[in-house]
């Protein structure tokens, strides 16, 4: 009886840990598209993206800070604060908030979330490239992981060139506006009856399609950048969680002093009220800062390095969903078709680059056999992934 209870523990133990951290992932990619969708609709009725931006790294920054201070407990007896660790977190602030989340909103409020779907699914492609151009990444045409790797990325960039250029016509044509006819004693006059304002928006309406793709398209490479340089942070110091909270605030503080300085210098557009642009801010620097994190980091070290970002593409088909049935009239054929082509380029990288770390692997355990010292470059490294930083939100 005892051994019958141990097997069904053990079996719903099993079944637990398989289905949580797959739940966990689709229920986060589904938020993620919620929220581009709110932030969208904020800066559609005026919002700046850049004290956007600002605000929510403020607010996400306490709450990090706050977070790793009293419930994280990756503690280790590694200093504190070093000079090169500051540099590094400076430097990653900077990149990843600075430029990249500024970019890829002022995007936003040029398109729409399904070109922030498709963008941030060029990131693997990007790095494949960028990493043969530096010599940082093998490519053997014999291996069939490299092969998958090359045919990825040319079908990543054909989906964001299709993205960009082609957006094809409307999921439901634009109903014309309500007609009312009021007859007066002189005459009858016919009165046109605007539409009731959307809820939400999916499309901005101060649209600059080509500008919004290329913006995002700067976003992913600059995110590309900043992976390259959280690895070797995390090399110098293991505490995910103090990494992020302290990469959050520098690159708030340098956000702020640009838009301040340069980019936002109307005192109104800083002004908060109790409306709906608040509620946003509040719910996405809380979910971008210790929900989203703490359940990426939990599900990177329970399943591996790949299981994360095997659900950044289950966004394309949350966004196609919420704009064929919520936003037909201003959502596009085009749009989707070219997303969900990036989407299948995504995952044509990441099954070559699977496929080549295991190739790699079995030639280090070769060498280990036969004595030789194992070495590796700097696309072999595998790391804890600090945050999803390849979303808008």
């Amino acid at each position: 009886m005892r051994m019958r209870e141990t097997t069904m523990s053990g079996g719903m133990k099993a079944v637990l840990g398989e289905v949580l951290p797959c739940t966990a992932m689709v229920v986060v990619e589904g938020l993620i598209i919620g929220l581009t969708i709110m932030a969208s609709t904020a800066m559609a009725r005026g919002m700046s993206p850049y004290v956007f931006v600002v605000y929510t790294n403020a607010l996400g920054s306490i709450i990090l800070l706050l977070y790793s201070f009293f419930f994280d407990r990756d503690r280790s007896e590694e200093p504190f604060f070093t000079l090169p660790f500051f540099l590094r977190v400076c430097l990653l602030g900077f990149v990843g908030i600075t430029i990249a989340q500024n970019l890829a909103f002022v995007g936003l409020s040029y398109s729409s979330p399904i070109v922030a779907c498709g963008m941030a699914n060029q990131i693997p492609a990007m790095s494949f490239i960028l990493g043969i151009i530096l010599r940082t990444a093998k490519f053997d045409w014999k291996s069939a992981g490299s092969r998958a790797r090359l045919i990825g990325s040319l079908i990543s960039f054909t989906g964001a060139i299709s993205l960009t250029l082609y957006k094809g016509p409307t999921i439901r044509r634009h109903s014309s506006p309500s007609l009312s006819l009021h007859t007066t004693a002189a005459a009858a006059a016919l009165v046109v009856v605007p539409p009731p304002p959307r809820l939400l928006v999916f499309s901005s309406p101060h649209e600059n399609w080509i500008l919004g793709c290329a913006l995002f398209a700067a976003s992913s490479l600059t995110l590309v950048i900043w992976n390259i340089i959280q690895v070797g942070t995390v090399k110098m110091c293991s505490q995910i969680m103090k990494i992020i909270s302290l990469y959050t605030f520098f690159g708030t503080v340098q956000s702020a002093l640009l838009a301040i300085l340069f980019l936002e210098r109307d005192l109104s557009a800083w002004k908060l009220e109790l409306n709906f642009e608040l509620l946003i801010i509040v719910l996405t620097a809380i979910f971008s800062s210790a929900i989203r994190s703490s359940i990426q980091i939990w599900c990177t070290k329970l399943k591996g390095p790949y299981f994360v970002p095997a659900f950044k593409p289950f966004g394309i088909p949350y966004a196609s969903t919420f704009g064929s049935l919520l936003f037909a009239d201003t959502f596009h054929y085009g749009s989707m078709m070219g997303a969900f082509v990036c989407g299948v380029g995504y995952y044509t990288v990441l099954w070559g680059q699977i496929k080549d770390d295991e190739a790699h692997n079995k030639s280090d355990d070769n060498k280990n056999n036969n004595g030789k010292i194992n070495s590796s470059s700097i696309d072999d490294v595998r790391v804890p992934l600090l945050e999803d930083q390849d979303s808008p939100v």
